[in-house]
């Protein structure tokens, strides 16, 4: 609690920047002369901004270490006075569905406060105003619970009351002209009494609702939202830094809405819900920049579940350091993307990173002096430098006929989507044996598996060793989040030459540990980087090859040219600092040498 001699607000009990100003000195958090001229400049007159923002903006600096002061550390410090905890809102933990329980919209913006967590026994509102209570009382009584107060930014208790009390007002608009039962659902309950009448798409409140998920997942930094049906409810997810957040609950009429909505928004057929659709829609993000969503649905025991991937444009053209490349890697795919002709597989699990290392990689070769064509299932991100063609499967037109046809359109350079079956990989290496360079994917485990999944699919070794150029692996790994990390001491050279064995690990530079906070959701990582393991396929290997070698016996050959291993990128990255051990281990192979 505050040993402060005078309050920080005025006679209504509200923050007051003079106030404020002449407590942080008599605390010693700002030293006396920032008084004086501060009150000079804004002497002018009073501000319609909160004492917090006006504060935070005018560039006080702490009289301990000279740091800026800004709205959060000022919030923290104002909270600290009040005796009551700082909380630095977190969109993806507020409970929207259930905020209007606890107070009107207009009741929130007069007391500045909003609720946080609506539990079973209490409620926690945030509030930017600590020391004003007199609405307390009357909240108590209204939700027979006691009320827990936290301190916030007030910049995120006028964005947020705003953004959660506009996004639940679109959604009891949508579900009052719709209904409350689910009808597509193929696992459903009978419910008497209850209106058929359908949700339209184009009904205001479901625009707003969509209008928000998109912005929403866009500010969050999502890669990609989840619309899943339950029995009675349907439930919104993003995936951020590969991992799932559940970000509200809806009606499934709602939900239902929302999907015929964006459906008809991806010139996808709104009336089919029996068997799995695809399309893609471009919209713009909140800084007007142009943003493609790959959509897909697939019907469900509770109704139609659909996922969009969303693709940043900026992603398609990363330098080799943004992807994640290591100088070694950089350079040996440079050299490798510059040969004249041949195939380069990119392999890896799905979301591990293949589409934007293919695309960036293609825009770099993408001139004016070459043709750079592409066969996919689907076209990720429409790209106006290549030549795009999507496989369609009802018109019995797949990869291997795709690639026929690219052949007849004078191509330098060919992106299959991926090598299925034997035709599509046969007709990838005619392409190369004429004199193309061919880039395509399949998923395995790391670069050397490529080669014997080739000749498990059928492609005879003297075939694979005349057209194999290299095969780069990847995977992306959580970074640590740059607010929290803590050194972690028990990393140390040698565990980490344990972990890589027969490589070794010379340096560690200052490894850290994952802690949590609320920048990165308490999970400890915040973004994501490449990790990759490139086999460039030379003569010794070509060798081994066609003498019959074991896949282990590739996998030295291949370390004895060169290659470093995913878990080795991942044990340098671990001594960099960039991320965790157990971040690693979770996402990497381990070798059998054998």
């Amino acid at each position: 609690m505050s040993t402060l001699t005078k309050p920080l607000h005025g006679p209504d009990k509200r923050l007051d920047w003079r106030a404020m100003l002449h407590a942080m000195a008599e605390s010693g958090l700002i030293a006396a002369e920032q008084v004086a001229s501060t009150e000079a400049r804004f002497a002018a007159g009073d501000s319609a901004q909160h004492p917090l923002v006006r504060l935070g903006r005018a560039g006080l600096t702490r009289a301990s270490d000279g740091k800026t002061l800004d709205i959060e550390l000022l919030t923290e410090w104002v909270a600290k006075q009040a005796g009551l905890p700082y909380l630095r809102i977190d969109p993806l933990k507020v409970e929207v569905g259930r905020i209007g329980d606890v107070m009107s919209a207009a009741y929130a913006e007069k007391n500045r406060c909003l609720p946080v967590v609506v539990g079973m026994t209490e409620i926690t509102v945030a509030t930017c105003e600590p020391f004003d209570t007199d609405w307390l009382a009357q909240i108590e009584g209204h939700s027979r619970k006691p009320i827990k107060r936290v301190v916030s930014s007030p910049l995120d208790v006028a964005r947020y009351t705003t953004e959660f009390f506009t996004l639940a007002k679109s959604v009891r608009a949508a579900t009052k002209t719709g209904e409350s039962s689910q009808v597509t659902s193929f696992e459903q309950l009978v419910e008497l009494g209850k209106t058929n009448k359908q949700l339209d798409a184009n009904d205001q409140g479901v625009v707003q609702v969509v209008d928000w998920l998109w912005q929403y997942a866009f500010d969050q930094r999502a890669s990609d939202i989840h619309l899943e049906p339950r029995r009675e409810m349907g439930v919104i997810r993003f995936r951020i830094d590969g991992v799932l957040h559940t970000v509200y609950q809806l009606p499934a009429s709602v939900m239902n809405a929302m999907i015929s909505r964006i459906k008809l928004l991806g010139r996808m057929d709104v009336v089919e819900r029996r068997r799995p659709l695809d399309g893609r829609i471009k919209t713009r993000n909140p800084a007007g920049d142009e943003i493609e969503m790959r959509l897909s649905t697939l019907p469900t025991a509770f109704g139609e579940k659909m996922v969009m991937r969303i693709f940043d444009p900026d992603n398609a053209m990363k330098s080799l350091d943004a992807l994640g490349f290591g100088r070694h890697e950089a350079e040996r795919w440079q050299q490798l993307i510059s040969q004249p002709n041949g195939i380069i597989l990119v392999t890896g699990p799905t979301g591990s990173g293949k589409t934007t290392t293919l695309y960036s990689t293609l825009k770099r070769l993408a001139t004016d002096e070459v043709n750079v064509t592409t066969i996919e299932d689907p076209i990720e991100m429409i790209e106006p430098s290549f030549n795009q063609t999507q496989v369609q499967s009802a018109l019995e037109f797949g990869f291997a006929e795709g690639l026929r046809a690219l052949m007849r359109q004078d191509p330098d350079i060919i992106m299959v989507g991926e090598i299925r079956d034997l035709e599509t990989a046969e007709m990838a290496i005619q392409s190369a044996l004429t004199g193309h360079l061919v880039f395509s994917t399949l998923h395995t485990n790391d670069a050397a598996s490529a080669i014997t999944r080739l000749t498990d699919i059928g492609v005879p070794p003297y075939l694979i060793g005349a057209t194999v150029v290299g095969v780069l692996a990847q995977r992306l790994i959580r970074t640590l989040c740059p607010v929290c990390k803590l050194p972690d001491p028990t990393v140390t050279p040698e565990s980490l030459t344990e972990l890589v064995k027969p490589w070794r690990i010379g340096t560690v530079k200052g490894a850290y540990k994952a802690v949590g906070c609320l920048e990165c959701r308490h999970t400890g990582y915040k973004g994501r980087a490449g990790l990759y393991e490139l086999m460039v396929f030379n003569e010794p290997m070509r060798a081994l090859l066609q003498s019959g070698g074991t896949l282990a016996q590739l996998r030295r050959a291949a370390a004895q040219e060169g290659l470093r291993s995913l878990r080795l990128g991942g044990a340098r990255k671990v001594a960099e600092g960039v991320t965790t051990v157990e971040e690693v281990l979770r996402g990497t192979p381990v070798w059998e040498n054998g």
